[in-house]
């Protein structure tokens, strides 16, 4: 554990663990919303049109790798239990299989910027007592760069992450069908992205676009 800031990590723990929650709670219940909306009940049958986190958690992607990746490295990242979808039920199964995965992401972004709103209106009423103005400020940091990253990530185009949902429904049938053959290997694919350091190569340029916009609305400086 050497270099490791244990009492910066433990001081900034409460400021990530929130933002990190409604993140992956929202998001998957995006993708569930659209769901029923374009036809298929099964995530609302499943009990996981709910904002309450404790049904989405997955122990490893919630907890484990989020806390070890911002203990160890100073990124955040995570992800929740997936929500049930069954594509056949859908109205339109490739043109709404496009609209619930695209879902997640925009839902991630649209939170980035409620974070951001709030970062502005906190510093706009500078006159609250100081500690807990600091607080807030580094919440909606934590904030804005937790669902930036999870919605660029997701946007790659790598089957069963969304983006490869998104690829494969405006793909011709034929050559859907071979990016769905990649998907036993997806989570392969992405840890040897990030292994080799080619992952941030590939979110960065619009990973820092959003920062830039979402820190701009904020008034960080």
């Amino acid at each position: 554990m050497q270099g490791v800031d244990i009492v910066g990590f433990l001081q900034q723990l409460p400021q990530f663990v929130i933002p990190i929650l409604f993140a992956i709670t929202v998001h998957e219940v995006a993708h569930g919303w659209v769901a029923k909306h374009c036809g298929d009940p099964t995530a609302a049958f499943a009990g996981r049109l709910t904002l309450n986190p404790l049904k989405h958690i997955d122990p490893v992607g919630t907890v484990i790798v989020p806390l070890a990746l911002i203990l160890f490295t100073g990124f955040a990242f995570g992800w929740a239990k997936p929500v049930p979808v069954a594509f056949n039920n859908l109205n339109k199964p490739r043109r709404d299989m496009i609209l619930v995965a695209v879902a997640g992401p925009i839902s991630n972004l649209a939170m980035a910027l409620g974070w951001a709103l709030l970062g502005s209106v906190t510093q706009a009423l500078g006159g609250f007592d100081a500690l807990v103005g600091q607080w807030v400020l580094g919440m909606c940091v934590w904030g804005i760069q937790i669902n930036v990253i999870l919605a660029v990530f997701n946007l790659l185009p790598i089957p069963p992450l969304d983006g490869g949902r998104v690829l494969a429904g405006l793909l011709p049938p034929r050559m859907a069908s071979v990016l769905d053959g990649i998907e036993p290997f997806g989570f392969m694919i992405v840890v040897l992205l990030m292994v080799t350091g080619t992952l941030w190569v590939l979110l960065d340029p619009l990973r820092f676009f959003f920062i830039d916009l979402f820190w701009a609305i904020a008034r960080f400086g």
